[in-house]
């Protein structure tokens, strides 16, 4: 570790920590990459995906000669997005029945989508087709016009006052004349509607038939109509999820949310009123300048990455005055995290110099080229050591706790702008995590606990509760596994460095995301994900080639070392 007032220097032990890479590399591919021996939790989309063009083309033929759209409509004035039935996968990964269900049910009943938003001059609204993601074939519609009393993708009515509502927008049609609606789409898709179910009663809305042909584990095949203004308005085939699961879901849904208001949103709150106190405090052991440009950095990446998920917004059917409010919205929340970051980094450097350690060094100190450059390469092996480390706990997890997890549209490369760009979110998340939760965390817990390993500990569980809303269940899952990750974070940080920790922290979250990018398999967004996580090493050798010559000034402050000065 270094002291103020001495050259920066950074020497690690580049044998051992080159082995412990090797072997985490390893154990990386083993469980999370190679096919056959990844986790169900963490398999990759493997068929070729076609373009989002490809899905127009389909969704725009099949609304022409299926249903009666006779606009001509072009690709750019139409939105593609992802859609996933996450509570169908979910239930299928966490049964075991995923690889049989690819097999039989897959081609045919996707859980998987592109949602194609065809508009509808006819009704001023929208005819949404779903299309395979592989093989381009439509598999359900959905009309949207702009006074429905439905929401899409809602299929079941949540209440009794609903189903009133729902059946009044029906048009007054009876069971019968439904049934006589379905039968001809049944029909033409290759259905015996006599061996069909009919599940729906007359005070139902809707229309839903079983297939108990198609039956996997507790899950049928059902086939949804919905109608309105007496003409179906939609049709969606789509297995069954028991009752059990989805009630199983929402509960842990609830646990994740209390434990991200409660351990993470209340205890951010804290270290951000800390960071104001003790940027004050500190502010001869510091400088309010230090931290301006990887704020700047910190906010622009992050609204980039909120923009980029437009599409995402687009799907929920909001009016661009929505969607105006919704970005000032995030606007000014994503000012209230980099106020946060900015005064964490001004107040955690001033903690760590005022006790005499000099964690953070400035650019202008003696050495400071080759000290990022040594950061760079340990970040690079220290990277590589978490990636086997988090395969090992989610095997472990896997096999005691039975774990497992499910998709999420809403973060979905599919869903962004340019999916190219996601990864830049990498780097918003090392800079800003790094500085709250490590640089200053650590040292003011310290003073309130007397115990580095404690402090650490500490600032390790509140990150790791901003985590639990992904859809890994038991939710617990993953405040265990970044509790154990954030404590190596803050071991590197304090022995490494902060500079070496951001770097870790960047191409861990950049190999991970690059990764995503290379399964897309188009060469836009391959050559991207290499770019992503090769960039860390192109933006340590250049500081370093900028810095490495050039003439250094010494520290303003030099604090003494704590046993110097008793």
């Amino acid at each position: 570790m270094n002291r103020p007032g001495q050259p920066l220097v950074l020497k690690p032990n580049y044998s051992l920590l080159g082995v412990l890479a090797a072997i985490g590399l390893i154990l990386f591919f083993i469980f999370q990459i190679l096919p056959g021996t990844s986790m169900q939790s963490t398999e990759q989309q493997t068929a070729k995906v076609i373009s989002k063009k490809e899905a127009y083309q389909s969704a725009f033929q099949y609304a022409e000669s299926e249903l009666g759209l006779n606009d001509k409509i072009l690709f750019e004035d139409v939105l593609v997005t992802y859609q996933s039935r996450s509570e169908l996968y979910g239930y299928l990964v966490n049964q075991k029945l995923l690889e049989q269900y690819d097999k039989e049910f897959e081609e045919q009943y996707p859980y998987d989508v592109y949602r194609v938003r065809l508009p509808d001059q006819d009704s001023g609204g929208y005819l949404n087709v779903d299309v395979h993601m592989n093989t381009a074939k439509p598999v359900s519609y959905i009309r949207e016009s702009p006074d429905s009393d439905y929401q899409t993708n809602e299929l079941v009515p949540e209440s009794e006052g609903r189903a009133s509502l729902l059946r009044l927008s029906e048009g007054g049609i009876s069971l019968e004349d439904k049934v006589s609606l379905a039968v001809p789409v049944l029909s033409e898709l290759g259905y015996n509607v006599n061996a069909l179910e009919l599940e729906t009663t007359e005070a139902d809305p809707g229309l839903v038939y079983a297939d108990h042909s198609k039956e996997l584990g507790e899950s049928t095949l059902k086939l949804h109509f919905t109608y309105e203004n007496g003409d179906i308005r939609s049709f969606e085939p789509e297995f069954s999820v028991p009752a059990d699961h989805t009630a199983y879901v929402a509960k842990e849904t609830a646990r994740a949310n209390l434990m991200t208001l409660a351990g993470y949103g209340l205890f951010t709150l804290l270290l951000g009123v800390l960071a104001i106190v003790y940027s004050v405090l500190t502010r001869a052991y510091t400088s309010f300048k230090r931290g301006i440009w990887l704020s700047i950095l910190y906010f622009l990446f992050s609204m980039i990455g909120t923009i980029n998920l437009l599409p995402t917004f687009q799907a929920e059917g909001y009016s661009t005055l929505m969607l105006v409010i919704l970005f000032g919205i995030q606007t000014l929340f994503t000012l209230a995290m980099t106020a946060l970051v900015y005064f964490s980094l001004v107040a955690g450097n001033g903690l760590w110099r005022k006790d005499g350690y000099n964690l953070w060094g400035r650019a202008r100190e003696p050495g400071y080229g080759h000290y990022v450059l040594h950061s760079m390469y340990s970040g690079y092996l220290w990277a590589f050591i978490l990636l086997g480390l988090q395969s090992v706990i989610f095997f472990v997890l896997e096999k005691g706790l039975g774990v497992w997890s499910t998709t999420d549209a809403s973060q979905s490369p599919y869903n962004m702008v340019y999916p190219w760009l996601m990864p830049i979110l990498a780097w918003m998340a090392g800079i800003g995590e790094e500085a709250v939760y490590r640089l200053f965390g650590i040292r003011i817990f310290k003073k309130m606990v007397r115990s580095t390993v404690l402090a650490a500990m500490i600032t390790s569980l509140i990150w790791a509760f901003g985590h639990t809303l992904y859809p890994i269940y038991p939710v617990i899952t993953r405040p265990i596994e970044l509790t154990i990750i954030g404590l190596v974070f803050s071991f590197i940080m304090i022995k490494y460095g902060f500079i070496t920790a951001v770097f870790s922290h960047v191409i861990f979250n950049s190999i991970l995301m690059g990764i995503s990018l290379l399964a897309m398999q188009d060469a836009v967004n391959i050559a991207a994900g290499v770019f992503w996580m090769i960039l860390p090493a192109i933006v340590g050798y250049v500081i370093y080639r900028y810095h490495s010559g050039t003439k250094k000034e010494k520290p303003i402050f030099t604090a003494p070392h704590p046993e110097e000065s008793q």
